[in-house]
């Protein structure tokens, strides 16, 4: 039963964070980010959050800059919103699965590609 409480209340951290990020932080360097999920431990104190960051390096670094500055708002946002007794620590942590899979989505393009030639070869 405990698990199922921590798994609805990731849900609704996630969720939250989503609508803070799109509405309520007002910085003008957080675009283009995603929340990708979030993490709970058991105790509900801890809470990673996954993010992915759009755009040139440099847009992502000031990005991420930004993100760690809002934490204290979003975390005192998600302990009102939520209304838990205690809001759980917030970590954000880069969610870089979107890039791998872009990686290696181009690398299989290549050796189909390969192959293609080497049949026309034949």
């Amino acid at each position: 039963m405990a698990r199922l409480r921590v798994e609805k209340v990731q849900e609704a951290i996630q969720h939250e964070i989503s609508n803070m990020l799109l509405h309520d932080v007002k910085d003008p360097r957080i675009q283009f980010v995603t929340v990708t999920g979030v993490e709970l431990t058991d105790d509900l104190s801890i809470a990673k959050i996954y993010v992915s960051l759009y755009g040139p390096e440099d847009k992502q670094a000031d990005t991420w800059k930004a993100l760690n500055k809002a934490l204290g708002f979003m975390r005192s946002e998600i302990a009102k919103r939520i209304r838990l007794r205690f809001a759980p620590n917030l970590i954000l942590v880069k969610d870089t699965s979107m890039e791998y899979s872009a990686h290696i989505q181009s690398i299989l393009d290549k050796i189909k590609e390969e192959e293609g030639h080497k049949h026309e070869q034949d």
